[in-house]
């Protein structure tokens, strides 16, 4: 190890690179590998050097005492999970220990579906119903500055910048990955020249994302991923900070076009990286402003939806920039989709209808990472939870938790709550609806709002009423009122908060995602999808630890060789499913 540290001394910039980079994955590839005994697999992996991790160390080597004793007491708690953080930081052999970058086989990924262009923000009907009650003119058309004099953005109102600034503070005691991040590689600058264009949800957490982006030299142009879940306050502190960024809580249909528009087609600013969330800033650039697709360096998505649309441009062989599968690295899908889902699928609830869930029947559509949590959350108050699946294994999974599986027709009828969580299309239709208890309630987990058949129920026999922010009751000629939370979109966000934390993990990945696209020599990446590697996965973990104040067990040498892996990790083959 001291060897490589002297290599690395300098700058990490300087590193020479490999000359062998990640191959794409074909399905016979993929057959052939299934068959392949361990040994086989090793001789035809294919290595790729992890510059971003070396990089990270190399930042970490200009860490002076002097600079560590001028810490403010308010970053106390920072400079300690700093030093945890570089104890259990796996030991990076950033020289001997090379990684694959594995693309998923496209088989592998998710189940194909039917979408459009705008299915993540399509079919909204009622676009103020969670605004409150200041000023209600477009933002379009009020002349807005900040105190610096910046006019690129809209947002809702700029004069409650303060109470956004102290949210997004907030949220940094939350999120140590990124605060580490910004002091490890702030002095690099591993994104100077970088433009990013970003839509996603603009809370306090993506707000110190976004910032963290910046402070590593990105430029940042940002719009909303879905019309309610924008905290104004929030977008106020960003544009104040100098984040050009587009999105207020309660947009039309017209304006979630609009702000992308804007985000994309600013003078004379061209993006070269997109952070998505969902896929429609990704397919906007691809119809509307084709040549610059083919400029961009790399598109990091993070949803199922978004990562179904980029599977779907490779097969069809337009695909033309390389893209980062966050959705399916572990960190996102056992962390994010799991615990956070899991902590607030109530807070939601609770918010918009004050329910109890003692002895209440749930149904819920899908068992998969968000599917688990919310049935966990749910069984935890007294609920008795049936659920809906498609995929045999994870029907079996639910079975093996106690619960029950059962199809969507046969417990339409005695559901107190019907919960989507499939990121499918029409999983609930008007024959569902028909068929409903007066007072059910339903709402919808997943990206899109698309799980949710809402233009069955835009008839004339139907009326809706609007009894709260994001609550509407739907109300038959009978008198039958069925209950819909946030029109269908993404309740947690849409209607409530989420744990800074756990969304800790999803941003840093993000930002190492973006960082090594940025970064990586050109022929590195080809024009497909790839997987960050395990040994990502793995760093990104070892930085929360710390908050824990939990230590892992270092293997001895025998153990780690009786193994067949380093002591260093990563500690599980790409296969393993956690």
């Amino acid at each position: 190890m001291a060897k490589d540290k002297n290599q690395i001394g300098s700058s990490w910039v300087d590193l020479a690179l490999p000359e062998d980079f990640p191959e794409p994955y074909t399905e016979e590839r993929a057959e052939e590998e299934e068959e392949d005994t361990e040994e086989a697999a090793k001789d035809r992996a294919v290595k790729c050097s992890p510059t971003l991790l070396r990089m990270l160390k190399a930042a970490e080597s200009r860490w002076t005492p002097h600079f560590r004793d001028k810490a403010e007491p308010s970053e106390l708690w920072l400079k300690a999970t700093e030093a945890e953080a570089l104890k259990t930081n796996m030991k990076i052999q950033f020289n001997d220990q090379q990684e694959e970058f594995n693309k998923l086989p496209t088989k592998a990924g998710p189940r194909p579906l039917s979408h459009s262009v705008s299915q993540s923000s399509a079919d909204t009907f009622s676009s103020v119903g969670s605004v409150s009650s200041e000023d209600e003119s477009p933002p379009q058309e009020k002349p807005q500055k900040t105190s610096k004099g910046l006019t690129d953005f809209c947002i809702k109102n700029i004069k409650q910048a303060p109470f956004g600034r102290k949210e997004i503070d907030i949220a940094q005691q939350g999120m140590p990955s990124l605060m580490i991040l910004r002091k490890r590689a702030g002095g690099e600058k591993p994104l100077a020249g970088a433009k990013v264009v970003g839509c996603t949800h603009i809370t306090a957490q993506t707000a110190v994302l976004i910032e963290t982006l910046a402070a590593l030299g990105a430029q940042c142009r940002w719009a909303a991923c879905n019309i309610f879940s924008t905290q104004n306050a929030v977008a106020a502190a960003l544009a104040e900070g100098g984040i050009s960024v587009f999105a207020w809580k309660g947009e039309s249909e017209d304006d979630f076009w609009w702000c992308i528009e804007r985000c994309v087609a600013a003078d004379s600013w061209e993006p070269n990286l997109i952070l998505d969330d969902g896929g429609d800033l990704t397919q906007w650039i691809y119809k509307k402003h084709p040549s610059l697709f083919k400029k961009l360096k790399g598109i990091v998505e993070e949803s199922v939806m978004g990562i179904y649309r980029l599977y779907q441009l490779s097969k069809a062989g337009k695909l033309c920039v390389p893209a980062m599968n966050v959705n399916d690295s572990v960190t996102k899908q056992k962390f994010d989709n799991l615990y956070c889902c899991k902590e607030s699928i109530l807070d939601g609830l609770k918010r918009t209808i004050d329910v109890m869930f003692g002895g209440k029947q749930v149904v819920v559509c899908g068992y998969g990472e968000v599917g688990k949590g919310c049935c966990a959350a749910l069984k935890g108050l007294g609920a008795v939870i049936y659920v809906t699946e498609v995929d045999p294994i994870c029907a079996l999974q639910a079975c093996m938790d106690g619960l029950r599986v059962i199809t969507l027709s046969e417990g339409i009828k005695h559901a107190d709550m019907v919960i989507t969580c499939t990121g499918n299309k029409n999983v609930v239709t008007r024959e569902h609806f028909d068929r409903m208890r007066s007072g059910c309630i339903v709402c919808n987990m997943g990206h899109s709002n698309t799980e949710i058949d809402l233009t069955s129920l835009r008839t004339s026999e139907l009326k809706w009423h609007r009894v709260r922010p994001q609550v509407d009751h739907i109300i038959w000629p009978d008198g039958k009122r069925v209950v819909l939370l946030a029109e269908g979109r993404l309740l947690n966000l849409s209607c409530s908060t989420v744990p800074s934390f756990v969304l800790s993990v999803t941003a840093a990945t993000q930002a190492l995602a973006l960082i090594e696209l940025y970064n990586a020599p050109a022929g590195r990446y080809k024009q497909d999808v790839y997987l960050l590697p395990k040994k990502m996965d793995e760093y990104v973990a070892s930085l929360h630890l710390p908050m824990f104040d939990a230590h892992v067990t270092e293997l001895t040498e025998e153990q780690a060789q009786y193994l067949g892996i380093s002591k260093q990790g990563p500690f599980k083959p790409n296969y393993y499913r956690y």
